[in-house]
């Protein structure tokens, strides 16, 4: 039986070769670090979430141990059941108190914790207005709903003017504006403050993913909304364990109190599914609590990506503008895709590690290879990147 369907499944394989889309994966054989060995050779890490460089920071690694011996190794259960421990309620306190929200509910991922929110709140009479470019998992997450769905264009506060009215006139009853806080592919913000005025004006709710912001934007390192300064106006944040809050797994949805509640109630992914091991919540504690407490991680984060966008710039590349670690170089035109995916390979065998992005995950003409600075980058490091670009332009051309 299977014959005739691993036929068809190789020729779709093969397309998706032809078209240059295939995604090989490269094995580490080291800790995430700004620092790692491949298979082939040692690189320098610049295409990873690890924006405070706590993926392998001593103090979490030792959190995570410790809970290891104190806690074990997994729950064995989803949290209903017998899945929660202290170590699980003291994580969604904590972030509850940092975010400045009422409530925190824990998930497996963010991916999960988007996938369990829309179905849950918004039924058929209300309505959900997406930014185009959100995330996958906000898109697949509204798909679960039944709720009218409207999209509007990328930080468009005119479109989402247009789209919140068009709302209002099929007669929604509840109505929720979602954006990604920071969109993961142009390193640009949402601007939330506008959001929430337009959301007040239309009596919307407002939901930000900030899963790439949580940690290291705004003073205090609490994400876009302390960035735009509406941390008591946005009604639903989610984010992830897994990027700069120590980059092991998990997710969250921090929320007023009765939101929370229900989420529990019926939110499918958190209620079938297991609860976060024990060791990871301990270790992204110990990452959070490395955040309250200094602000030196962040200001060296800023500095290493100013530092990089400068130097790229007078180097004669063309970038996004913006200030987050992301740093979008971009290989516009037809034959753009395929310069930035040799760039990035001349590059790797140079010792530093890009990953270059062309269509469908990026409009088709606006390929571009994604650097992430991390916290952990020394300045040599950020110098040799740049150095590795305009060898690999030269090589390449």
């Amino acid at each position: 039986m299977y014959g005739s369907v691993k036929d068809e499944i190789a020729a779709t394989l093969q397309e998706i070769k032809d078209a240059g889309l295939y995604k090989n994966e490269r094995e580490l054989t080291s800790p995430q670090s700004a620092h790692v060995t491949t298979l082939k050779a040692e690189a320098l890490n610049f295409c990873a979430n690890n924006y405070l460089g706590l993926a392998n920071d001593p103090d979490v690694v030792a959190a995570s141990k410790r809970a290891l011996d104190e806690w074990g190794f997994g729950m064995a259960s989803v949290r209903f059941i017998c899945g929660t421990q202290t170590l699980h309620t003291s994580l969604e306190h904590k972030i509850s108190e940092f975010l400045g929200t009422e409530a925190t509910i824990l998930y497996s991922s963010c991916f999960d914790a988007n996938g369990g929110v829309f179905e849950v709140l918004f039924g058929a009479e209300d309505a959900i207005i997406s930014d185009e470019l959100n995330h996958a998992s906000i898109i697949d997450g509204v798909r679960l709903s039944k709720a009218m769905r409207y999209r509007y264009k990328n930080a468009d506060m005119s479109d989402l003017r247009a789209q919140l009215e068009a709302a209002v006139a099929a007669g929604a009853k509840r109505k929720v504006v979602v954006t990604d806080g920071v969109f993961s592919m142009d390193g640009s913000y949402a601007p939330l403050d506008e959001i929430c005025d337009l959301a007040d004006e239309f009596g919307a709710l407002v939901f930000v993913d900030d899963s790439h912001a949580v940690g290291f934007v705004g003073d205090g390192g609490r994400g876009t909304p302390e960035l735009f300064g509406v941390m008591d106006r946005v009604d639903i944040i989610t984010g992830t364990l897994g990027k700069a809050l120590g980059g092991a797994s998990g997710g969250y949805v921090s929320s007023h109190q009765e939101i929370v509640d229900l989420l529990r109630q019926r939110s499918r992914p958190y209620l079938f599914s297991n609860s976060v091991a024990p060791s990871v919540v301990a270790g992204s504690m110990a990452a959070l609590e490395l955040v309250e407490s200094s602000a030196e991680k962040r200001e060296t984060l800023k500095a290493n990506t100013a530092l990089f966008h400068s130097l790229m710039t007078e180097a004669g590349f063309e970038l996004l503008p913006g200030t987050h670690p992301i740093r979008p170089v971009m290989f516009p035109g037809e034959d753009g895709a395929r310069q930035a995916a040799q760039i990035a390979d001349h590059m790797l065998g140079n010792g530093v590690y890009v990953i270059a992005f062309s269509f469908p995950v990026v409009p088709r003409g606006k390929a571009r290879i994604r650097v992430q600075l991390s916290a952990a980058h020394s300045e040599a490091d950020v110098r040799a990147c740049v150095d590795a670009f305009v060898a690999a332009r030269a090589a390449v051309g």
